[in-house]
């Protein structure tokens, strides 16, 4: 019955492959994910050529977008050129300007259209940093322009706005691409340069001086700019890598969770399908041994043959025990231990439990001392379960207290109006760092370890388990040769509270019923 109930809603391919190891490969392709992250993480290159392309990509994008703007400035600059000088070289400086300009935008549209690898990343800076070179030579020309018919210094002040004009728009336009405002204007300050030294005049000189100190400082600008988007872009794929590796986790967590589910699984098939078959064989190694034992059907001819088949059913019995407690935490683990709860006396249920283990006790001639409360009333609570609680504490007091010990044995109220039982005794104690151990399942401290009374290391974690299926607390004092105390705890709202007898009720009057 339990093995068809555990069965429904499964797939018939998980029955025949519990584990599916089949799926392996998704653990190379994560693993291989989280080493590649990792190794961008802790890569030591430095920002610039590890985001060159980026950024590359990122210039080529501006200046598409910007493409409409220098020649509007450079139309701007020969109109009123031309309304201060009316010479034709302006308007031929003007066309050779937008014939670079365009040749300009026809390489950064082929740029857009290449992948920017890290092999042609080079080729194409240096073609655009050529680009920005002649519209360098372009501006150079136009800073060589004199008029003669031109009065005052109206002239190299109209020079001197532009070109602070254009250098600004260029330097702003241009900053995510490293030294183009160096190769854009170096050719102009070598233009101005070679103006003050021909003309010696104050003006040019001041130009020069006002031109070349606006240009170290726009390529400062641009620096700092730039270095500044390098860091943005070194943020942003540091987070899309930690997201990556995030994701990848996830992806290994759920994988682990599912492996773990099925092996889960596995364990509770195996459990539900062979407690039969280990139950039965068992039972029958347990009869017929006790049968041989007490020798029901006639003496045995060896007497080492009756002393074997004593030896044969403690083991059995041994094993059954175990058995069963496994398969009792299986079930709690697992979620299917249910409940049966009835009005249940915790005194009675403490004093048979006593009377069962008063027999091993006289054998090691110990003494167990009773301490319960009057009038304590009853519990809502499984009795097999507390049974089996009170059962395993009484069991590993007597185990472990030695020749003519004690065992005081407490049951009452508790300070928060629930009911607790309590067994202490006098042994040898539980070291503090070993409490964990022991309450863990298969846990056993060094002191079990020794005795010739082992168990199976069970008794104490089940009886937690039980105590918190039913809302209560499970404490265990111990101090090493002094001896261990433990109490089991039922909270109040287990506790069934008696009401009084009602001495005076008035009848209710019946309703007349009215028919149609």
């Amino acid at each position: 019955m339990t093995i068809g109930n555990m069965s429904k809603g499964v797939p018939t391919s998980t029955d025949k492959n519990i584990v599916d190891l089949s799926r392996g490969h998704r653990n190379k392709a994560v693993a291989k994910a989280v080493r590649t992250t990792r190794e961008r993480l802790q890569s030591s290159q430095s920002g610039s050529m590890l985001f060159e392309s980026e950024l590359l990509a990122m210039h080529v994008g501006a200046s598409l977008q910007g493409a409409a703007v220098l020649p509007i400035i450079i139309l701007m600059v020969s109109g009123f050129g031309a309304y201060i000088n009316p010479d034709p070289t302006l308007f031929l400086w003007t066309l050779a300007t937008l014939t670079v300009h365009a040749l300009n935008i026809i390489l950064v549209k082929r740029a857009s259209n290449e992948d920017l690898s890290a092999t042609s990343i080079v080729k194409w800076r240096r073609l655009l940093l050529v680009g920005q070179a002649g519209m360098g030579v372009c501006w150079a020309l136009f800073s060589m322009q004199s008029c003669a018919s031109c009065g005052g210094d109206t002239f190299v002040l109209y020079k001197g706005a532009a070109l602070l004009i254009v250098l600004s728009v260029t330097a702003m336009s241009n900053m995510l691409l490293r030294q183009a405002v160096l190769f854009g204007f170096l050719p102009t300050v070598g233009a101005l340069v070679y103006v003050a030294a021909t003309t010696r005049h104050s003006l040019d000189i001041g130009v020069t001086a006002l031109f070349t100190t606006a240009l170290v400082f726009f390529i400062y600008i641009t620096s700092r700019l730039h270095q500044a988007n390098l860091k943005l872009l070194s943020y942003q794929t540091e987070k899309d890598d930690l997201i990556a590796e995030l994701e990848v986790a996830k992806s290994l967590s759920d994988e682990a969770r599912r492996r773990a589910e099925e092996a889960n699984l596995a364990k509770s098939r195996f459990l539900a399908s062979m407690s039969h078959e280990l139950r039965t064989p068992l039972n029958a190694i347990l009869g017929f041994s006790e049968v041989m034992a007490t020798e029901v059907l006639g003496p045995l001819n060896n007497p080492l043959y009756k002393e074997y088949s004593g030896d044969i059913h403690r083991s059995g019995q041994h094993l059954l025990d175990l058995i069963n407690e496994i398969l009792d935490l299986s079930r709690i683990e697992a979620g299917k231990y249910e409940l049966n709860e009835e009005v249940v006396s915790l005194l009675d249920l403490a004093e048979d439990c006593v009377g069962m283990v008063q027999l091993r006790a006289r054998a090691k001639n110990i003494t167990i001392d009773e301490q319960f409360e009057p009038d304590l009333p009853a519990v809502w609570a499984d009795e097999k379960a507390m049974r089996q609680v009170v059962l395993n504490l009484l069991s590993n007091a007597v185990k472990f207290t030695p020749q003519g010990g004690e065992i005081h044995v407490k049951a009452g109220w508790t300070a928060g109006g629930g009911q607790y039982v309590s067994i202490r005794d006098n042994g040898p104690g539980i070291p503090e760092n070993e409490i964990p151990v022991v309450l863990s399942a298969f846990g056993q401290g060094s002191i079990a370890i020794k005795s010739a009374e082992q168990g199976t290391g069970l008794g104490l974690p089940i009886v937690q388990a039980i105590l918190a299926k039913h809302g209560g607390e499970f404490k265990l004092k111990s101090k090493l040769r002094e001896g261990t105390e433990v109490i089991a705890i039922l909270p109040a709202r287990r506790v069934l509270e008696s009401l009084p007898a009602v001495t005076e009720t008035q009848a209710v009057e019946p309703r007349k019923r009215q028919f149609a």
